[in-house]
Formats: C-alpha cells, structure tokens, sequence
C-alpha cells in the first residue's frame, strides 16, 4: 500500500484556511485481523486532499499518513490482505499536528490485551488533537482508559462550507466525516467538496432506504454507532449482546432503542445491510454468487437466493443481469 510522503514542518498556523502547507500526522492504529475498508477509505481521502493541494496553490502534501501497529511489520486485515505497518517502539512523534485513527474489525478484542499498544494510546492521546475510533476500535481506547477527541468546527460561513458540515453531522462519527472535515478546516470547503465528490458513490439497491434510516436525526449516536458496527461486521456472525454492550446497554434496552430509532429490530437491520451489500456486489463485481454469499454473511448461493425470492421477487443473477442492462 503506497502512502504519499511529505517533508515534516515544526508548526501549523491556525488561520483558515492555512496556506503555508502546515503537516498534518495522520496516525492510524492497525492490529491482526482489522477491518480494511473505513481504513483504505481514509487513506485515499488524504491521498486524493494531498493530490488536488498539489495541485492547486499550497503546491505540497498536507496529510502524512503513517500506519502502526504494536509490533510493526505485515499485519493481516480481516479480508486477508497484508499492510506494512510501524511499530509503536520506532515511533516518534514530531511537533507537528497529530491525529489518531483507530481501525475497527474482528481483532479489535485480542487488540485490548496488548499493553503496548494500549500505551502507545495513552501517550498519543493528549498529544492529538483528534482520535477517533472506528466501530470496535472504541474497544481498544476504552481498555486503554481513553475517550473520543474531536477538533473544533471547520470556520467559516460560506455556503459551501455548511453544506459540508451538514453532511459530515449526517454521517457523524464515521471517520470519513471527521477526515472531511479537517481537509475542509486546513484547505477550505471548495478543495473538500471536491475531494468529497472523488468519493466514487455507493450503488443504490432496493435496501438503500433502510439502511439510510441510520442517519436520520433522531437517531442518537449510540443506536448511530452500532448500526454502522452491524455494518462493518456483516461478513461474520454477530451477536446482538455484543451491538448490546458496544452501546453500554441492556440488550433489552438496546432493542427497544434500535427498533424505536431505526424503525426495525437489529437483526432486520443487519439483514437488510447484508442484502444490500450483496445487491452492490452483484452489480459492482464478476465474483459468483456463492462468493458473494459468503462475503455478505449470507452463508451460500442457494440461501442468498431464497432471499432474493422472498424480498425481491427475482434470484442474484437475473438482478446482476438487469441492472446491467439498465442504462447510466
């Protein structure tokens, strides 16, 4: 995984937007069996906000992205691809400004029992200015004694930028919204917008609606975070205790506050995630069916198109075939 490197500078000035080219460290903690995708997603951001301030008038990259892990070397996603990453023990900070990632995925809890990964945390934290923690990564702060840190809203009152801002509060916490919102603080609303249209947009399926339910605004940001950790974990099973505690609740409380907020039970949700994922999968690859079955944690082909059947009135290949026949 290629990340762009940046010459360090010892301070970031604070007007809006900065012009100086000011470094931001973008730190972003890894353990064995991490989810990659909200961590590829956060690294082509900064890529894509390094590429277009090159282009434009800072003429340089702002965001250097490093990846750590305890140990450092190969570190193994949950979707087994390998990543380069820097131990904790190598790793030296600078005076410049820091930010703090941390992966969710599978391997979050085998990640609480590391110490040094677990003090690394605790000293970086009052070091940065933002550390967010995505679906199980709020396990990992948690067992390091940590909470979330935010920066402040990005200034400035053009229209542009509270359109940003309005979706970034849509989409809250999600670690893209945070990254957005620094990219439009240190380089300005027009430079993230572009950077927010660079984001390739999800296929609409049939089950876009219900998952879109999860941004509503009566949705509280505890029903908000464990809808979206059902989502980062629909290749698994997942137990509704487990959504239960992330949220600090019984899981009788939990249900009737998911169910209350969202409108469906937890398992409806999660459901409807893993349909939705499976009609994009469809639609946006050349895997087979059973493949995409197994990745959607449907379990096979022949159960995925019993779904299909029921909720869709059609099987995983006569929908592949139609939408590729509907025209752009």
């Amino acid at each position: 995984m290629e990340l762009l490197e940046a010459e360090p500078r010892s301070s970031r000035q604070s007007a809006m937007p900065a012009q100086t080219g000011a470094l931001t460290r973008v730190d972003i903690a890894l353990f064995n069996d991490f989810a990659l995708p909200k961590v590829a997603a956060l690294i082509e951001i900064f890529h894509k906000a390094n590429a277009l301030a090159a282009s434009q008038r800072w003429g340089r990259a702002r965001y250097d992205v490093s990846l750590i892990s305890a140990a450092g070397g190969r570190v193994a996603s949950s979707s087994s691809v390998f990543v380069w990453t820097e131990s904790v023990d190598a790793y030296r900070g600078t005076n410049d400004t820091h930010v703090v990632f941390i992966a969710g995925g599978a391997g979050a809890q085998s990640a609480c029992t590391d110490e040094r990964l677990r003090n690394w945390l605790r000293h970086r934290h009052p070091l940065s200015e933002i550390v967010h923690p995505v679906a199980e990564g709020v396990l990992l702060l948690a067992a390091a004694g940590l909470s979330s840190r935010y920066d402040s809203p990005p200034r400035g009152g053009t229209e542009a930028s509270a359109a940003l801002a309005a979706r970034s509060r849509r989409v809250a916490p999600t670690a893209v919204g945070v990254a957005l919102r620094m990219i439009e603080r240190d380089l300005g609303p027009e430079l993230a917008r572009q950077v927010d249209d660079s984001i390739a947009p999800q296929q609409e399926t049939p089950f876009s609606a219900s998952i879109a339910r999860s941004t509503a605004p009566h949705v509280s940001e505890k029903i908000l975070a464990s809808a979206r950790w059902l989502e980062a974990n629909i290749d698994r099973p997942i137990s509704i205790d487990d959504a239960a505690r992330l949220a600090a609740m019984s899981e009788r409380n939990f249900l009737r506050r998911f169910r209350n907020e969202i409108g469906m039970t937890p398992s409806d949700y999660l459901l409807r995630a893993r349909l939705n994922l499976s009609c994009r999968m469809l639609v946006e690859s050349r895997l087979p069916i059973d493949k995409i079955a197994r990745r959607c944690g449907i379990g096979s082909g022949s159960q995925l198109s019993k779904l299909f059947r029921k909720y869709l009135s059609t099987t995983p290949t006569d929908y592949r075939q139609t939408q590729e026949a509907c025209p752009e």
